[in-house]
């Protein structure tokens, strides 16, 4: 396995969700408008942006463990069984701490 890939393509994805998240952080430090409907809108809006922001630093914490494991050499082993995780599981989920076995089990029972 490539750990250099996976190192790169985490910390790329760590800087792309720490530039939304300080557009974020711009857009909820405007000052709300005069009107009462286009206030009511805007706080609306900043109730989604504040879930998403929750939301990618979350992805954030996740991935900043994966680059733990990366360091400690754990990283692409499953933490319920121990198999090896699928390349193509980390492809698409960069942080994924359990093989999919594990995972379709909702962190079933370690196998034997």
């Amino acid at each position: 396995m490539d750990l250099e890939h996976f190192e790169t393509r985490i910390n790329d994805r760590i800087t792309e969700l720490a530039d939304h998240l300080q557009r974020i952080k711009k857009d909820l430090d405007q000052p709300l408008l005069a009107d009462l409907n286009d206030q009511a809108i805007d706080l609306e809006d900043d109730e989604v942006l504040e879930g998403i922001g929750q939301a990618h630093q979350q992805e954030i914490r996740l991935l900043n463990a994966a680059l733990t494991r990366i360091e400690n050499g754990t990283y692409g082993v499953c933490q319920t069984c121990g198999d090896p995780i699928s390349e193509a599981r980390l492809e698409a989920v960069l942080y994924a701490p359990v093989c999919k076995d594990c995972a379709a089990s909702a962190g079933g029972e370690r196998r034997q």
